[in-house]
C-alpha cells in the first residue's frame, strides 16, 4: 500500500496478498468443516468492497450465495443458505 496525501493507494501486490490470504482462509475453513456444504461444493469466493461473497452458480440471483465481513463469515452464510435451499418449504 502506498500513501499519497494521506490517502491509501492499494498496489497490485496488496491485491495478490489479500487474495492469497483469502484462499488460505478458505482452505482452513474446509479443513475445520470437511462435511460442510462449502467444503463439499467449493463455491467461488470474491471480494466486493469490504464484503466477501461465496457463490455457487452463475450469478447471485441464480445461485446460492453467502455474504460476510470475513471469509469464514461468508462461508458460514453460504452453508446456511445451501442448507435452506435443500430444505423443502412447509406446505399448509
Amino acid at each position: 500500500m502506498l500513501m499519497r496525501n494521506g490517502t491509501a493507494i492499494w498496489t497490485q501486490q496488496h491485491t495478490v496478498d489479500r487474495t492469497l490470504a483469502a484462499m488460505q482462509e478458505m482452505e482452513r475453513y474446509y479443513a475445520a468443516h470437511p462435511g460442510s456444504p462449502a467444503a463439499v461444493r467449493r463455491p467461488r469466493l470474491s471480494i466486493r468492497g469490504r464484503t466477501f461473497v461465496a457463490l455457487l452458480g452463475p450469478a447471485i440471483e441464480e445461485g446460492i450465495a453467502g455474504f460476510g465481513d470475513s471469509v469464514q463469515a461468508a462461508l458460514r452464510a453460504f452453508d446456511a443458505q445451501y442448507s435452506r435451499a435443500l430444505t423443502p418449504a412447509d406446505r399448509d
